[in-house]
């Protein structure tokens, strides 16, 4: 086995060790603990496969089937962060539940199988050179993570759950039909052998698969891996499964899965464009998509009464956001991927306080949720700290990926582009922002009775505070290169010369 091989390895140990450990019979604080120790443990190996990146643009396993290179990389490293901390975070919020007896040990351990399968198979995602497998590996997250929406048993949570399953798998589906195209268009490139499904065979034989059928391929693949990352009008599953799932899932589906499948459609798109000679065609259908979510989320997000629900529509802005920068190519690809990271952290946060601050109220309506930072000044303050983050408030890094959008789009002339997002961020800042206030600095009116934040608690909170306000300032060398070389491999061209960021 070579050292690069098990680099890749090691990021499937931990999510292995915590299904095997969920299998013996553990109390249900043990169940949720055995997740914060895999959560750790995904994290030293996230950082030891991104070190060993260093000096290699990519490491392989298991005959090739199996690659990581900066991009797939840099959303590992986000997907080990988020799942660590949700971990953290879950014992603090199901403990209520445990000491009354509604989330009892089978439960947990029901709980801690599926979550840390929703964590092996985000990760086959991620390492998937066999673009078979990938299409395989995001199918098996819709059918895992569907029944983490189920974990409180409700009539609500069963409805959502159908939603997800039934409209996430017909997404799929069409990505299988993208899929296969795509195995059609290499018969022109015909690169031979058993590695020619693989992404890494593809890209350097881009220029001679079919180009009409190759875009064919990116339409379904947009259409169905879209359906998984939550753009409109594929959304419609977004807003029931965001509400009803317990909040970790909620954070862990906003957080990191939304960002999965849009790195699915990232793999094909230099695909597609180099096999139409940088047509910039997938591009625009990306550009198009993007700029639908950013209205829908305008649309809808004024009207919101509920506080998770409010969340799903804000996820649904920020992942067209993202797919605008994709769209508009070249730098904007650059503040797209500093997007991901940005939305991420806010959205991560953002939940967390949501979730603890309806336990504290005891109800999702934001109308009956006033005066939070004085009720519970952590999560009160926590809430509002992630709602300016996402509404593009400076001195946060959101204001600054969503700026060097704007700056891409009037460096390319696309005036329409930029009055559709402008005006869809100036809608959702205004109505978002109404929202925060309300529910953290209204008057309430009632007594309520604040949850008792812990150590951990503070550290999350003040913890993602300062990283979304660091990296609105200063960005370090090697991150901006990073963010270089993952742009390079989107676009499959050399960045121009001169600084970007």
């Amino acid at each position: 086995m070579t050292p690069s091989g098990l680099s890749i390895y090691l990021l499937f140990l931990p999510p292995l060790l915590g299904m095997l450990i969920c299998t013996l019979r553990l109390s249900a604080r043990a169940a949720l603990g055995a997740a914060v120790a895999t959560g750790v443990l995904e994290c030293l190996a996230a950082a030891q496969c991104l070190a060993a990146l260093h000096g290699n643009a990519r490491l392989f396993a298991a005959g090739g089937q199996l690659f990581v290179d900066a991009l797939s990389g840099y959303h590992l490293a986000l997907v080990a962060l988020v799942f660590c901390v949700t971990s953290i975070y879950a014992r603090g919020y199901f403990a209520a539940d445990i000491a009354t007896g509604k989330f009892r040990a089978a439960q947990a351990q029901r709980y801690g199988l599926l979550y840390h399968g929703f964590l092996a198979m985000l990760v086959l995602v991620l390492t998937a050179n066999n673009m078979g497998l990938l299409w395989i590996a995001l199918e098996a997250t819709t059918l895992v993570s569907a029944l983490l929406i189920l974990t409180d048993g409700k009539p609500a949570s069963l409805e959502a759950m159908w939603k997800y399953l039934i409209i996430c798998s017909v997404g799929i589906a069409l990505a299988f039909v993208g899929t296969l195209l795509l195995s059609v268009a290499a018969r022109g490139a015909d690169p031979g052998g058993a590695r020619a499904f693989f992404w890494t065979t593809l890209i350097d034989h881009a220029a001679q698969l079919n180009p009409g059928i190759m875009l064919a391929a990116f339409v379904f693949a947009l259409i169905g891996f879209g359906t998984k990352a939550g753009l409109a009008p594929m959304h419609t599953w977004l807003p029931d499964a965001h509400s009803q799932a317990p909040t970790p899932v909620s954070a862990v589906f906003s957080g990191v899965m939304l960002n999965c499948a849009l790195y699915g459609i990232m793999r094909y798109l230099p695909l597609t464009e180099d096999s139409l000679g940088s047509s910039m065609r997938a591009h625009h259908l990306l550009l198009v998509f993007g700029l639908v979510s950013i209205v829908v989320a305008a649309i809808f997000i004024p009207a919101q009464h509920d506080i998770k629900r409010l969340l799903a529509y804000s996820s649904v802005e920020h992942i067209g956001i993202i797919a605008v920068g994709l769209g508009l190519g070249g730098v904007g690809t650059i503040a797209a991927l500093f997007h991901t990271l940005n939305h991420s952290l806010a959205k991560t946060l953002a939940f967390f306080s949501a979730g603890r601050l309806a336990e504290t109220y005891g109800t999702h309506d934001m109308r009956l949720i006033k005066g939070a930072s004085r009720a519970s000044p952590l999560w009160g303050g926590g809430f509002l700290v992630s709602i300016l983050a996402l509404v593009g408030m400076a001195p946060f890094s959101i204001f600054m990926s969503e700026l060097l959008i704007v700056k891409t789009a009037l460096q390319a002339k696309a005036l329409i582009t930029l009055v559709i997002f402008c005006g869809g961020a100036l809608i959702v800042f205004v109505s978002a922002l109404k929202h925060a206030m309300d529910v953290s600095l209204g008057s309430s009116g009632r007594e309520i009775t604040p949850l008792r934040p812990s150590a951990s608690d503070a550290i999350m909170v003040v913890g993602f505070t300062a990283l979304l306000a660091v990296t609105g300032l200063w960005l370090p060398h090697w991150y901006l290169s990073l963010l270089d070389t993952m742009k390079n491999i989107i676009e499959h061209a050399p960045l121009p010369a001169g600084g970007l960021l």
